[in-house]
């Protein structure tokens, strides 16, 4: 072979050090873009229409969060059944931390609630931080007569399967925490679906139910008009938004504790830097005076937390909702 055809002697080390220098680049240029996340905008996947208490949660969340770090979060609304549209959407994304995902109890709930979901909560997504927390109120019209929950529970043992009790669509968590209320409290009373929260909220003005279980901040506007009267709420201990009014539990059913919950996901794959910042930036945020104001009047607790407590919030509301869906004999969809 001729010295032409082959590399130089006296040029090898000079060549060894720039292949060198090349696979170094190379090594450090990811972690480098990890350590300025983010440098673009970032898309945040709602499973939910806009203007419900959800998309709410996430457009506040989403503008503190470019205002913290210096870039431009978006909202996505991609409703779905199942949350599965949202899903498959963040899973067809890359795993980069530029398309998030907002998960919830509802996303729990699903798990057991369909056939053959098409995608796995737990494994497919890695948390990134609880965005806030809320309960659920019981609420009848001023006109039922009830002044507590522990008289309805008393009526309704006097009169099994007389009393009617709405909530939104079958499946729901709303209506799976009716479900679980009927069981806790060992009462018979007669569950009645609804589309959407309007039409639970008009049958119960018009005392074609006596009880209605949904979001306190759905039905606010007729309980501070003296037309509904809120008889408890769903936690284990008083909500901060109606630290005046009684739980289920202080109402006697003893170890009745529904909270619902929005959280921040993202694809399994997502380098643990991007989910490091994203959590401390959420810390910081969701700790603020001003954004605890905003989601408090809509009846949300804003907090923050570890991934590792929002991911244990997931999988044990998955065994919790499947153990009310299959006694309930709720079929599924």
């Amino acid at each position: 072979m001729r010295t032409s055809d082959s590399i130089k002697p006296h040029l090898l080390p000079a060549l060894l050090a720039v292949l060198a220098t090349i696979t170094t680049i190379g090594a450090v240029l990811p972690a480098f873009a990890e350590a300025n996340y983010p440098n673009r905008p970032v898309r945040l996947v709602v499973p939910f229409a806009a203007g419900g208490v959800a998309d709410s949660t996430a457009r506040i969340v989403a503008e503190k969060l470019a205002e913290k770090l210096k870039q431009r979060f978006y909202v996505e609304n991609q409703p779905g059944a199942g949350g599965i549209t949202a899903a498959r959407t963040t899973l067809g994304a890359a795993a980069d931390g530029y398309t998030l995902i907002m998960l919830t109890n509802g996303t729990a709930v699903s798990v057991s609630l369909f056939e053959k979901l098409p995608f796995d909560p737990v494994k497919d997504f890695t948390p990134v931080s609880s965005l806030g927390f809320f309960d659920f109120a019981f609420v009848t019209s001023a006109s039922s007569g009830f002044k507590t929950l522990a008289e309805f529970i008393a009526a309704a043992k006097a009169k099994p399967g007389a009393l009617n009790v709405g909530t939104i669509n079958v499946g729901s968590t709303q209506n799976l925490s009716a479900e679980l209320f009927k069981t806790s409290a060992n009462i018979d009373f007669t569950l009645v679906p609804f589309r959407g929260n309007h039409e639970a909220e008009v049958a119960l003005l018009q005392g074609n139910v006596a009880l209605v279980v949904d979001s306190y901040s759905v039905l606010q506007g007729n309980i501070a008009d003296g037309k509904l009267k809120a008889l408890a709420s769903s936690g284990a201990v008083r909500s901060e938004s109606t630290p005046d009014l009684a739980t289920v539990q202080e109402s006697g059913v003893a170890e009745y504790d529904v909270v619902s919950w929005n959280a921040l996901f993202a694809r399994t794959g997502t380098p643990p830097e991007v989910i490091k910042t994203l959590n401390a930036a959420l810390q910081d945020i969701l700790a603020d005076a001003e954004t605890k104001k905003k989601m408090l009047a809509l009846g949300i607790e804003a907090k923050a937390g570890a991934p590792e407590a929002i991911e244990q919030r997931l999988t044990s509301d998955i065994e919790k909702w499947r153990a009310v869906i299959e006694k309930a004999k709720i079929p599924k969809q």
